[in-house]
């Protein structure tokens, strides 16, 4: 009879790992009610360097890691994962989904992720990347990285209209890309599951508090990436994002918001000049399927 390995999420370590999120403490005390063995790494400067700080504080091999802007569904608790049945070895990374309260899209984006403290370790991603890889700005390229189609996790990104913009922005970005690569046609040369969730960050969310600043962000980020030669690692850099807030801020958005649309709509990209008024928001979300998962 065959062996089962069952990896019990009940028995791992969870870190949150927070940078600024304006959320975060409000989140970790959420997360310390639920589990109560939860650690805690914040403010690490690049994001390998601070995963890698998240398997130091780990006793347990895996590990399971929430970001800072994250609420996790406690019934993530009674997950059991047989990765014998699953046809996997033991060292491989698991994604689930997540769920964005902004619009509604559920994928890996801000999810919970279990990892292994000898691969996180020894990998070599974003900041820590030779500046070739397809992990500058991304970890789902791993061989070892499988994606599951479970949610238990909803990332609560406007709490402030900077936060809302970020979250926008870094999506708008990472989903105009190709393996992190830019393209010339975003309708052909881009995953259609991808362009789909780049055109909802782009037009979904007016419903809700600062809903307008993620797709603000979005169409901000896919603008720089399409239409000008912004360099497209410095979206794993806060503080410059954060400078690149600042700007915006002083700026009248309104009026970026114009250019930027006119831009993308000049490249092929499939958007109106304004994202969804709030109603169609609304009912955009009521009728939407999220595209199903690719496994790997």
């Amino acid at each position: 009879m065959t062996q089962r390995n069952i990896i019990k999420i009940a028995e791992q370590d969870f870190v949150f790992l927070s940078y600024a999120e304006q959320n975060a403490e409000k989140n970790f005390a959420d997360l310390k009610r639920k589990i109560p063995w939860a650690k805690r790494v914040h403010g690490v400067d690049g994001i390998d360097a601070a995963h890698k700080a998240c398997a130091e504080v780990s006793d347990t091999e895996h590990f399971i890691t929430v970001d800072g802007d994250t609420i996790v569904d406690p019934k993530f608790l009674n997950v059991q994962l047989d990765t014998t049945v699953l046809g996997l070895t033991d060292d491989y990374q698991f994604s689930w989904t997540g769920n964005i309260n902004v619009n509604n899209l559920k994928y890996g984006n801000g999810s919970l992720k279990m990892w292994t403290r000898d691969f996180v370790r020894n990998m070599k991603t974003h900041e820590n990347t030779d500046g070739t890889d397809e992990t500058q700005i991304e970890f789902c390229y791993f061989d070892k990285y499988y994606q599951l189609p479970e949610c238990y996790s909803t990332s609560v990104i406007n709490s402030t209209p900077s936060q809302a913009w970020r979250a926008g922005f870094r999506e708008g970005v990472k989903m105009s890309l190709n393996r992190g690569k830019r393209v010339q046609d975003i309708n052909t040369e881009i995953w259609i599951n991808n362009l789909q969730k780049l055109l909802i960050w782009m037009n979904v969310g007016t419903d809700i508090d600062h809903g307008w600043w993620s797709c603000f962000g979005a169409r901000h980020g896919c603008y720089l990436t399409m239409c000008t030669d912004w360099d497209t690692n410095k979206t794993r850099d806060f503080a410059l994002l954060d400078e690149l807030w600042n700007e915006v801020e002083q700026s009248n958005a309104e009026q970026l918001m114009k250019h930027y649309s006119e831009s993308l709509i000049d490249v092929g990209v499939n958007i109106g000049m304004t994202p969804l008024e709030p109603q169609q928001s609304k009912w955009f979300k009521q009728v939407y399927v999220n595209s199903p998962r690719r496994f790997k």
